[in-house]
């Protein structure tokens, strides 16, 4: 009886956790979008239409009035909330469901489910289940950006597979060469994750 009870555990044991790991890796719910209350949407709106970004949905409908180009007074700062940001992609219809984002101290987390055509190998007509994480942070005078991870249904990726780039300060590694990493250095004076919060700040 008592070695009865050891397999009897086990197996039940067992079934939880399969069942747990295929409903949450391979056949997960989709996200439920964030939706914001009003003062948080007007909050939004107000940061996007400094960003120049209509949120009206074409506009107030009167004809553009010229004006000269000026940059006294306007703000060089850039900040959004973990809500914002999500309440932003629930305005995608694609990406409401299946794409989230988290904020901590220096860490920018994504989670994204991936739907997979019918005659995909093996895993044909699921939902995979990709985690990534990059961290976000400002030393030395420069951003600091390093990809700290990614994982496939709850397990992590090679390094090698992912071109030795885990933990690798990219700004360090590429921004000595011409393109996108020099000029996203040279045109941040500072950045700033941390919990809920994301602020970036840039150069004249």
């Amino acid at each position: 009886m008592h070695v009865f009870g050891i397999v009897l555990v086990t197996i039940v044991a067992t079934v939880g956790v399969g069942y747990w790991w295929l409903s949450h890796y391979v056949f997960p719910d989709n996200f439920e979008p964030v939706t914001l209350n009003a003062s948080e949407q007007n909050s939004l709106n107000s940061k996007l239409n400094t960003l120049g970004i209509d949120t009206q949905g074409g506009g107030s409908g009167g004809r553009l009035k010229p004006e000269p180009y000026s940059e006294e007074g306007a703000s060089r700062e850039v900040r959004f909330s973990e809500r914002e940001l999500n309440g932003m992609l629930a305005n995608n219809t694609d990406l409401a469901q299946r794409l989230a984002v988290d904020l901590s101290d220096n860490l920018l987390s994504a989670l994204l489910l991936v739907p997979l055509e019918e005659d995909f190998p093996v895993l044909g007509g699921r939902t995979l289940r990709v985690n990534a994480g990059v961290e976000l942070s400002f030393a030395n005078g420069r951003p600091l950006v390093k990809l700290k991870g990614v994982s496939l249904m709850g397990v992590p990726i090679p390094n090698a597979w992912l071109g030795n780039l885990k933990n690798v300060d990219l700004v360090n590694e590429f921004g000595a060469n011409p393109g996108f990493w020099q000029s996203f250095a040279a045109g941040v004076d500072y950045i700033q994750v941390e919990d809920g919060q994301l602020l970036v700040r840039l150069k004249e």
